[in-house]
């Protein structure tokens, strides 16, 4: 069975292991206060051209949205987000569990437009009984989106001008960034990001890493008594020099940024054979997630030898599946799956 059903199916990259296996005996203090997290987070500043960033390590994605949003909002305050955001369909409530509500606006394509976000926030404050509601506070964005969609450099511009004006924080989830910052003829890079949120994160689960998620935060306020956060909601590791080992091998050079190039390129060389073949695509994604719409039956033919990820039937007869292409994709492997379709 090859999987093609997400982008973490495998372990780690080669070069992540090495290091793993090359600092493994060493000693070194705890909780992400070590030599390893220290080289890892000037890294990421340099990359990010953010020298004044906080840059902390945690355990996992759903720990850093939980912990980001917790930390940012009062008691009374709720993350807005796209109806198809990771937060609101694909976290078990972990965000709503914080006590905090998750404001979901129809998107298009999987993303929200800057305007939404003003209409929302100007209908909150003119309802005369606004105190009685939940007041939005904080945007919540993915890059890319669930749907394998992106933002482009004016629409985050959009979006913080926006935020700015309405006293809102912008946080962008990057659990796939590197397949974003890789995509052929975006124009929006690691740096444009870090100007333009309150707080980010790098995700290294789904990109060479064995586990783990880069936050970088920009916005003093969320900055203050974060570590205290991070314990509390479960995403700080004991031996964090696990994660600052890993970061620091991601950063090193433009491997970051390689890995996800790979996989954008096998996934738009499955878009085009796929195409030529006359299949169609339920949205226009450049980056590693692809959504094609198949019939009962090929999926049947194709699940016998491939795992897929099914989003959703059309209609009786036909369904879209999502296909990923990571890191680690042999591009045989790709050739193998387009001879089935």
């Amino acid at each position: 069975m090859i999987l093609f059903n997400n982008d973490y199916a495998e372990g780690a990259h080669p070069k992540v292991m090495e290091r793993l296996l090359q600092t493994n005996m060493e000693q070194t203090v705890g909780y992400g206060e070590d030599p390893y997290c220290e080289a890892a987070r000037e890294k990421v500043r340099k990359a990010c051209q953010a020298p004044d960033a906080d840059v902390h390590f945690l355990v996992g994605g759903t720990q850093a949205n939980m912990t980001v949003i917790s930390a940012a909002l009062r008691p009374h305050q709720g993350a807005v987000c796209v109806q198809t955001g990771h937060i609101n369909v694909h976290e078990t409530g972990a965000v709503e569990a914080t006590g905090h509500k998750v404001l979901a606006l129809e998107g298009t394509d999987g993303k929200i437009k800057a305007s939404q976000v003003q209409e929302m926030w100007k209908e909150h404050w003119a309802d005369g009984a606004h105190e009685h509601i939940v007041q939005p506070k904080l945007v919540y964005i993915s890059h890319p989106t669930e749907l394998g969609t992106l933002y482009t450099k004016q629409e985050l511009t959009d979006l913080r001008a926006v935020c700015d004006a309405c006293g809102m924080y912008l946080f962008l989830d990057g659990a796939r960034l590197a397949y974003g910052l890789a995509a052929e003829g975006m124009d929006v890079t690691l740096a444009d990001i870090a100007a333009l949120t309150d707080v980010f994160y790098i995700g290294g689960t789904k990109s060479g890493a064995l586990f783990g998620e880069c936050v970088v935060i920009k916005r003093r306020e969320i900055k203050e008594d974060f570590r205290y956060m991070i314990k509390q909601k479960g995403g700080m590791l004991a031996k964090g020099r696990l994660l600052g080992v890993q970061f620091d091998t991601l950063f090193e050079g433009n491997l970051y940024v390689e890995m996800g190039r790979h996989a954008d390129r096998l996934a738009m060389k499955l878009k085009n054979g796929l195409k030529e073949k006359g299949y169609h695509f339920y949205i226009d994604s450049i980056t590693n997630q692809q959504f094609v719409i198949v019939d009962n039956e090929k999926l049947q033919e194709i699940e016998k030898n491939f795992g897929v990820n099914y989003e959703k039937r059309l209609d009786e007869n036909h369904m879209v599946i999502r296909i990923c292409t990571s890191w680690a994709t042999k591009e045989e492997n790709v050739d193998k799956l387009l001879d089935v379709f």
